[in-house]
């Protein structure tokens, strides 16, 4: 069993290790060109992991936070961010044929995705969620996602009727031509979470110009 694990952990690290986040047009913002709001991003502060020994590098220790064993492998069906009032359903993601990681319909503003392939949130290893930040119809799942802070809650429910809780570590911004991919994706010692959605500044001419991506490392369970 042991040895699935790693071997599962690797898979999804070489899976993704080339991937991209897709659907960072910024859609809502294109459809209103005089729009001058934007999606919050994430302090310097907060960029900052709470102890050295925190830093996202796919093997990260144990930080401020207290760590909690690895749950029984089980589908997650609901997440939730109260300081951000996200609450929404979860859906199975995989790879498109482009080889980016697909991204859930976006006829539904309320709705996260999850990389199937890879570990449950809870299981050991580093599970892989996204969302929109927006769509046409407004702001999506994800749009406040960038102003979380080290410490808060991430709740995600799961089909076995449990709840892995997490504690956020850090919230970064990235570049699209320099996105981190082994770090964000790559195998991690305890059970983390990746929460990843399009930030990073806007122009009409390209949309947005980034990704956000939460780090966060499992403290609970429910």
């Amino acid at each position: 069993m042991a040895e699935e694990l790693r071997s599962r952990r690797r898979t999804t690290a070489a899976l993704l290790a080339t991937t991209a986040f897709a659907a960072c047009a910024g859609a809502w913002m294109l459809h209103d060109g005089l729009r001058t709001s934007a999606p919050p991003q994430p302090s310097a502060w907060d960029a900052v992991p709470a102890t050295a020994s925190a830093v996202p590098s796919g093997s990260a220790g144990p930080s401020a936070a207290a760590q909690a064993a690895a749950m029984p492998a089980s589908a997650p069906v609901r997440i939730r961010i109260p300081s951000i009032g996200v609450d929404a359903p979860v859906t199975g993601e995989r790879l498109g044929p482009d080889r980016r990681l697909s991204v859930p319909s976006d006829t539904d503003r309320n709705l996260a995705g999850w990389f199937q392939d890879g570990p449950a949130p809870g299981s050991a290893g580093n599970a892989i969620m996204l969302g929109h930040v927006d769509t046409w119809q407004g702001p999506a799942v994800f749009y406040n996602l960038g102003a979380l802070h080290k410490g808060q809650a991430v709740d995600v429910t799961r089909r076995d009727h449990s709840t892995a809780v997490f504690s956020v570590d850090a919230i970064a911004v990235y570049a699209k031509d320099d996105f981190p991919s082994q770090k964000v994706y790559g195998p991690t010692n305890r059970p983390e979470l990746r929460l990843i959605t399009c930030g990073g500044g806007y122009t009409q001419s390209t949309g947005y110009l980034g990704n956000v991506v939460v780090y966060a490392h499992l403290t609970g369970k429910k």
